[in-house]
């Protein structure tokens, strides 16, 4: 079973991503609320895929990106981002992200989009 730490700032991301993940049977391994904490989290729990939100307090998802891309350069990384971000996505993409979801979440293109990343 895949373990999976939710990076998000907004407790009610967190939450709804965590159901839709936890129902197509990932493993939730943590949850962060900023980029600082999601490079701690990253380090202690080893999760097998990370849901990263872009725009954040203290740290953004872009440079928690770049920390955990340099604590271990298979880490496996799956963006969240807005609509009308995808100049964010592309560099996030340049740095290593595997992968990205958009909000509003579909539970059907997050799981793909996890199932993806998990698989390749």
């Amino acid at each position: 079973m895949s373990k999976v730490l939710i990076v998000d700032d907004t407790a009610f991301m967190r939450k709804l991503l965590k159901n839709i993940l936890f129902g197509a049977g990932f493993d939730i391994a943590g949850e962060a609320e900023n980029g600082k904490q999601a490079v701690e989290m990253y380090r202690e729990l080893k999760p097998d895929v990370v849901t990263m939100d872009v725009v954040m307090p203290e740290m953004t998802g872009i440079d928690a990106l770049k920390h955990i891309k340099s604590i271990d350069k298979d880490a496996k990384v799956v963006m969240c981002t807005a609509i009308g971000q995808e100049n964010i996505v592309k560099t996030a993409i340049k740095l290593g992200a595997r992968g990205y979801i958009i909000k509003p979440f579909q539970a059907p293109k997050v799981i793909e989009e996890i199932k993806k990343v998990i698989g390749g």
